[in-house]
């Protein structure tokens, strides 16, 4: 019993914490906004000028990260939205819609009168009711230099049976906020996590919201038990069954003054809805995987495929001392049965047709020296890169490639 207190004290002394914080960054942030929002209001009325739907084939889109890529409903296409772009000395941000067809490898983009101002680190859900509708919350929006930050707080759908955006002004949601995770959950959106940043300080998040799509209202839930501590670029997926899973993420934490420490992290919960009768009755349950894990990592992303899995690639862990970061990248892929809570290392095989004229290949080639397919894996290369960025601080980048990758680059 005494032991409960504790934890329950302890729980509640961190929500203090946090909230402490939070009004801290916002009152420091509020002037860095204000600042922003001037720049921010000469996007949307570049914007207004736009009245009519046009679809131009194009090719790539410029170069981008933290984008939103989600698949179309009930089409062979992904939609691509926001993002930014460094280029050394600039930051970029975009508002721009592209559609990629999957089956012919091509790129459309597609102008939409009055969009959400250029974002990025936002989140995106699809839902297929009313002929498909994508739905935006959040994000961020970087000055020119990268050095002040504005957190966007309102939600968007746009509406692709009629090619409209339309904003939902409802009360009530989560504050704003990038690097939060948001998945569909039956007849609803949950909101969960995410950061706050200004220039000197930040504040991370585990709360989560529900946006009902029927009523079109917000409200704040609390699941009970021990959830995920706060956290940022985490991964969220729904069940078939209307459970939601999150895995992972990353937060930073204040050592001493001036001096942050970053924190990834490798645990899992399951968000259950336990109600009955369409009540909603949620609770948190920490979930211990077994099998193949994947090692420590944020920034990857999740997927859950119609066989009950859900399959993760990619992502980065970032090895932080005062004034140096070394990153390492993963192009690795696992996946994750969610009926058997395993883990299990994912491998894809190769085109049928091509393994066997390898194989014509060896028997013709008498004499020739042929490597096995588990020798080419065990040859790799690293490549080291040191890249300086405008405030000084020296960045390490290391990625592990095949041999056969490195010798195609330098051809």
């Amino acid at each position: 019993m005494g032991k409960k207190n504790k934890k329950d004290k302890k729980g509640k002394g961190a929500d203090k914490t946090a909230a402490k914080m939070e009004k801290k960054v916002s009152k420091r942030s509020k002037k860095e906004e204000e600042d922003l929002e001037t720049l921010i209001a000469e996007f949307r009325q570049l914007d207004a000028k736009k009245s009519q739907v046009t679809e131009v084939a194009c090719s790539l889109p410029l170069p981008r990260l933290n984008a939103s890529f989600s698949p179309y409903p009930e089409k062979d296409e992904l939609i691509l939205f926001g993002g930014e772009y460094f280029n050394g000395q600039k930051t970029f941000l975009y508002n721009e819609l592209y559609l990629y067809n999957i089956k012919k490898n091509s790129w459309t983009k597609l102008e939409i009168p009055n969009p959400p101002a250029p974002r990025s680190a936002h989140q995106v859900v699809v839902v297929s009711q009313d002929g498909g509708q994508l739905w935006v919350f959040g994000g961020e929006f970087a000055s020119p230099n990268g050095e002040q930050f504005y957190h966007y707080k309102d939600l968007w759908v746009l509406h692709l049976a009629t090619k409209t955006w339309e904003q939902i002004k409802a009360t009530g949601g989560p504050s704003g906020r990038s690097g939060h995770r948001m998945v569909a959950c039956k007849r609803q959106i949950l909101v969960f996590g995410g950061f706050h940043e200004s220039t000197r300080d930040f504040v991370y998040y585990n709360d989560i919201y529900s946006f009902n799509l029927d009523t079109l209202t917000w409200s704040k839930l609390f699941p009970s038990g021990t959830g995920p501590c706060p956290r940022s670029g985490c991964q969220m997926a729904s069940t078939t069954n209307g459970n939601v899973i999150i895995y992972g993420g990353y937060s930073k934490q204040r050592i001493k003054k001036d001096v942050e420490k970053g924190i990834v992290y490798t645990d899992m919960f399951l968000l259950k809805n336990e109600g009955k009768e369409g009540a909603d009755k949620w609770t948190w349950v920490r979930i211990n995987p077994t099998g193949v894990k994947p090692s420590p990592r944020s920034g990857f992303s999740l997927a859950v495929s119609p066989n009950n899995r859900a399959i993760l690639f990619g992502g980065v862990y970032d090895e932080e001392e005062e004034e140096d970061i070394q990153g390492e990248f993963f192009n690795d892929i696992y996946i994750y049965d969610i009926e058997k809570n395993r883990w299990y290392a994912g491998k894809l095989k190769g085109i049928k047709g091509e393994k066997k004229k390898r194989r014509r290949g060896r028997r013709e080639e008498e004499g020739t020296e042929v490597k096995t397919e588990k020798q080419e894996l065990q040859c790799s290369t690293e490549i080291v890169k040191e890249v300086v960025t405008e405030d000084g601080t020296l960045m390490t980048v290391k990625q592990v490639i095949n041999n056969s990758e490195a010798k195609a680059d330098t051809e």
